[in-house]
């Protein structure tokens, strides 16, 4: 790959990159991550006061998750193939500012369709921000702390949802909604500060450089992660989406801001020890995760109406969740290098979408009792696609260490 700006481009042959992970770009990185989910999930937050504000119903407001995530699903493919050739801090820097404009507009919109049309930009900028921040965190880090430096940028997924998100709700109840997406904006702006000091320019690629996105499916591996994603991330969306309601008829409806708080400190402890681990024991984490959601949804099966039991398995769970970002955006980068990232961010995407759609349908025909078998069914194929996917996929030595 030629590049035009390699004065921009820090060496990493020094000791001292050999040595030391650039914290200062690597966290305007996890501050890109933290805001792509908080822009997605807030309006979950402040659901009866926007819809209020807009005058629609509920349902119409809870909308604005739906359509940001199927435009991050189905828009990563063709938005990384065509922005290819861009310089990859200008496309980060673009995708940020989308997310401050259109956090401004729904401040200031009263407008349900021009909100929803800004939230389909946003969603489309969350597709840039996700296929780049691997392959940035690679690129910045020593290829014996890569997997450590994936694990820190993908640490503002779960500081987001565990922390994020409740302190966005609460700004919402002190100051109004419309003035938290105010905030959200200007902190959006402030990041872009931050890439632009911060963070180092890399050339995009050119004409001849390219390959197929699509061709990352023949190489070995890249369809075992795929397939571990999807079902994964199928199995926690069934079960974190419709919590509520799972507790709610298990006689737990009062205990579920505590359930989600343990649910999310569970969650950061997993993404330390993720990074911690990640560059020698990838294998090892990712078949401990499923082995720990597993059991967790099996607790769930029969003793959900038990407290003790019930925040035993959210522990469990929690723990087998928090680093899943991390070791699979390690996994598939790993198998299928860059191109894997678009289809790991449509797979990651339309997953997330089809479980929310696939918990409806549950509870509507099984009832809420039926979400740990739900997640039982879907995980189970999980764990034997991981454990024999030992040469490709997640084998027990990462390439390249």
């Amino acid at each position: 790959m030629t590049t035009t700006h390699a004065d921009r481009i820090p060496d990493q042959t020094t000791p001292v990159a050999r040595e030391r992970l650039p914290l200062w770009p690597l966290l305007a990185l996890t501050t890109a991550a933290f805001m792509a989910i908080l822009t997605e999930a807030l309006p979950a937050g402040v659901l009866p006061e926007m819809a209020a504000g807009m005058s629609v119903s509920e349902s119409a407001a809870g909308q604005t998750l739906t359509v940001y995530a199927l435009a991050t699903g189905l828009s990563a493919i063709p938005v990384v193939m065509a922005t290819a050739a861009w310089p990859r801090r200008r496309l980060m820097l673009a995708a940020v500012a989308l997310f401050a404009v259109a956090n401004a507009v729904t401040a200031l919109s009263s407008s349900y369709l021009l909100t929803m049309g800004f939230r389909l930009a946003a969603g489309v900028a969350a597709a840039v921000v996700w296929a780049e921040l691997v392959g940035y965190a690679r690129r910045l880090a020593p290829p014996r702390l890569q997997g450590r430096a994936i694990a820190l940028t993908m640490a503002g997924v779960p500081l987001a949802l565990s922390l994020g998100i409740p302190l966005g709700a609460f700004l919402g109840d002190l100051f109004g909604w419309r003035m938290t997406f105010g905030l959200m904006a200007g902190v959006s702006a402030l990041l872009m500060v931050w890439i632009r000091a911060a963070v180092p320019e890399f050339p995009g690629q050119a004409r001849g450089e390219r390959e197929s996105i699509l061709g990352a499916l023949r190489l070995p591996g890249v369809i075992a992660v795929l397939f571990s994603v999807a079902a994964y991330i199928l199995a926690h969306n069934i079960l974190y989406t419709y919590i509520a309601p799972f507790l709610n008829a298990n006689g737990m409806d009062g205990r579920r801001e505590a359930v989600l708080l343990v649910f999310g400190i569970a969650s950061v402890v997993s993404i330390v020890v993720t990074g911690a681990l990640v560059d020698r024991r990838l294998r090892v984490l990712t078949i401990g995760g499923a082995v720990l959601f597993l059991v967790a949804a099996g607790m769930l099966t029969v003793f959900a109406s038990n407290p003790v039991m019930l925040f035993l398995a959210v522990v469990l769970w929690g723990l087998g969740w928090g680093g899943v970002p991390t070791v699979m955006q390690t996994a598939g980068n790993d198998a299928g290098g860059d191109r894997a990232q678009a289809l790991l961010v449509t797979t990651w995407n339309t997953s997330m979408a089809g479980g929310g759609a696939l918990g409806g349908i549950m509870l509507g025909a099984f009832g809420a009792g039926s979400f740990p078998w739900g997640v039982l069914a879907l995980m189970v194929p999980v764990l034997i696609v991981i454990v024999g996917a030992r040469a490709h996929g997640f084998p027990s030595r990462r390439p390249g260490l």
